[in-house]
């Protein structure tokens, strides 16, 4: 006899049911081949459907705090790079550096372009760590500093914002356009108002992978760079400079871009007024208003997938997991350890937390495995990932509040 075969699931993230259909007479295959296809596709919609269930856990960190007081080179943090074990943080008073428990730090006098660092990028092939400051730009290799500057290289400005490493190539964003560097060659080239669409030249990041390199220009919105056809793409504000949104989904959400984040070949970018997503054909943009920003001003994006994202804010971190966000920080007014979760219907809740990030003006975060680190305007932070996390289904549905 034959029958139709039906799975019903309840999706954990949405309110409504996924139907799996097998019917013997409408296949093209038989036998095995029939099993085999539809084991492979239950097994597909099983796993989407864990993924969307695990989409509902917030993680939850336990923070420790760095300051001069132990050992930081300064408070102020511009950038942090996990280098394995070995924690990088470019600081207003020298690059530290924190391994086995200890600090040491990189000045002018060890051979550093500037005190003020303001970006960091390691190639992992060579295990360089480059190091962009407010006076060049410098590597350190094996307890080696080289350093590069306008009068000896072809460096775009001896200001660099931001620094990648793509394959044979060093990128930077710099105050008067970027440069690149071929590792090989040792040859630079220049890429500016001359030869690209870049109306304005004051570069502030920089995101390379293999098939495209980003910029993103402040007041200039971001550049595309194709490392294939070797052209370049501009995308900009559809409403202009001005401050208010018209068309919120229609491209870029503001042309003061001060982060770009390539990833999953999804582009993340951070603005002064919110945050985009594009995938290469729709737009999908983030305000504090309709989303689980704690602000419009963001500092930093850094991309996981394509999905989720972390945003370094000027009132806190900011995670969003594709559907629902999460925020570390020192409460606003009493300064106290807040997380706050919000859901996809705009839901929030404060989550009891005995730790936060030393400062809630965040300005950069890196990964070591599960755990964070976050360059502040007042220190640097480490969270450690808890076993715990949030679970948004029981918090909204008015169960426990934590999940273990």
């Amino acid at each position: 006899m034959n029958r139709e075969l039906q799975f019903v699931f309840r999706s954990p993230s949405k309110d409504r049911l996924v139907c799996l259909r097998r019917h013997p007479e409408r296949s093209r295959f038989s036998g095995a081949a029939k099993d085999l296809a539809f084991t492979t596709l239950l097994a597909v919609a099983l796993l989407l459907l864990s993924s969307l269930a695990l989409a509902q856990d917030l993680p939850m960190f336990k923070w420790e705090n760095f300051t001069t007081v132990n050992g930081l080179p300064d408070n102020h943090v511009y950038c942090v790079l996990v280098d394995g074990q070995r924690i990088w943080a470019g600081t207003d008073n020298g690059l530290g550096v924190y391994e086995n428990g200890t600090w040491k730090v990189l000045r002018p006098a060890d051979g550093l372009a500037h005190q003020a660092v303001l970006s960091l990028a390691l190639d992992k092939h060579t295990g360089d760590l480059w190091v962009g400051t407010m006076g060049g730009l410098s590597r350190v290799s094996a307890g080696r500093i080289d350093t590069y500057t306008q009068l000896n290289s072809g460096l775009s400005n001896d200001i660099v914002y931001g620094v990648a490493v793509q394959a044979d190539y060093v990128w930077t964003a710099t105050a008067a356009g970027a440069s690149r560097l071929n590792l090989r060659t040792g040859q630079w080239s220049l890429f500016n108002e001359r030869n690209t669409p870049m109306f304005e030249i004051w570069n502030y990041a920089v995101s390379a992978a293999e098939d495209k390199v980003y910029l993103a220009v402040w007041g200039g919105g971001v550049l595309e760079y194709d490392q294939a056809t070797e052209r370049w793409k501009d995308y900009n504000d559809p409403d202009g400079e001005t401050e208010m949104v018209v068309m919120k989904d229609q491209g870029l959400i503001h042309e003061i871009t001060t982060s770009v984040s390539y990833v999953d070949k999804i582009l993340w970018v951070a603005t002064y007024f919110g945050a985009s997503r594009y995938d290469g054909r729709y737009w999908h943009n983030f305000l504090q208003k309709d989303s689980g920003l704690p602000s419009n001003f963001l500092s930093q994006v850094k991309g996981l997938d394509a999905n989720r994202s972390w945003f370094s804010t000027d009132k806190g971190l900011a995670y969003y997991d594709g559907t629902n966000w999460a925020v570390y920080r020192p409460a606003l007014d009493t300064h106290k350890p807040e997380m706050l979760v919000r859901d996809r219907d705009g839901n929030v809740k404060k989550i009891p937390v005995q730790t936060a990030p030393s400062h809630n003006y965040i300005l950069a975060v890196d990964f070591q495995g599960d755990d964070l680190w976050v360059a502040t305007a007042h220190g640097l932070s480490h969270g450690i990932r808890q076993k715990e996390s949030v679970n948004l289904a029981r918090l909204f549905g008015g169960k426990e509040e934590k999940k273990r």
